[in-house]
């Protein structure tokens, strides 16, 4: 019997958005947010966490599942309002707080004020979930525009290090920052070099940033999922490649975020106080270095 993820790779129609980010309210079907008998246990009580992307896909699910296990939530998005919206509604109704921040991500100003808007309004902060970015396939690196190279870094890249610069003033011994890479970081995808090549540096920043933050406690790791059913997805690529999406895992469908937040609850909380500089690979059974 086909499990109700599998059940959803089948009935996924051909489908396709403008624009980047993307939306979920306009994804047919729905990604899956929570596992279905996922159960909070207090792993993060307390605790306060920017997620960034936190409106939608992966970043909606890991704000969810934070929102259950005791925390409360600062998501962090460009411009889709209804979808950051319903992310709030569904953190309110696990109880917790959530503050919805629009952000351009792109200049540091911006990402430090969000950081002093989601830091005072929450009161604190102990948890930075890296997690916005961008794609934008190429057949050749030759149509690879020196305004697309830049734009992916600072969306996907240069972000990290301004969150990062704002949040440490906030961040104490025992806090954790999870950053976002993907599988191809370490498969290298031939049609989106520049997003590869911003994913290898996420996975270079992650390490050495655990070097650097270890003395003061606090421990940095990253999760590189493989195809997720996010607004990202029809949002990148034309509808007939849409409908077949993922069917290249050797599990032979796309992942949802559902299956996809649990590892961030884990490298957040203090389930993995003995890794640091680490990746988890949620990607549909590719084995993969690092």
């Amino acid at each position: 019997m086909a499990s109700d993820f599998e059940q959803q790779q089948e009935e996924r129609p051909a489908q396709h958005q403008p624009r980047q980010p993307g939306l979920e309210s306009e994804m047919e079907p729905r990604p899956e947010v929570v596992p279905e008998h996922y159960r909070g246990s207090g792993k993060l009580e307390g605790r306060a966490a920017i997620v960034t992307g936190g409106d939608s896909g992966i970043g909606r699910a890991v704000s969810v599942l934070f929102a259950r296990e005791g925390a409360d939530v600062a998501v962090v998005y460009l411009d889709e309002d209804e979808d950051a919206a319903e992310t709030a509604r569904m953190v309110e109704s696990e109880g917790r707080r959530c503050v919805t921040l629009p952000c351009d991500l792109r200049e540091e100003a911006n990402c430090r004020q969000a950081v002093e808007r989601a830091a005072g309004e929450l009161g604190h902060l102990e948890v930075l979930v890296n997690h916005a970015g961008e794609q934008h396939p190429r057949d050749s690196i030759e149509d690879v525009t020196a305004h697309q190279l830049e734009r992916t870094f600072r969306v996907n890249v240069f972000s990290m290090f301004h969150l990062v610069k704002a949040a440490l003033p906030h961040l104490g011994e025992g806090s954790a920052i999870v950053n976002t890479a993907s599988v191809t970081a370490y498969q290298g995808n031939p049609s989106m070099i520049d997003y590869t090549a911003s994913n290898g540096a996420i996975v270079a920043f992650t390490r050495a940033l655990a070097n650097q933050l270890v003395e003061r406690g606090i421990r940095v790791n990253a999760v590189a999922p493989g195809p997720v059913w996010t607004p990202l997805i029809p949002a990148t690529f034309p509808a007939e490649k849409v409908e077949g999406f993922g069917v290249q895992t050797p599990m032979g469908r796309i992942g949802q975020p559902a299956e996809i937040a649990p590892s961030y609850v884990f490298l957040a909380s203090e389930d993995s106080s003995f890794m640091s500089g680490q990746v988890l690979h949620p990607n549909g059974g590719d084995v993969v270095g690092g």
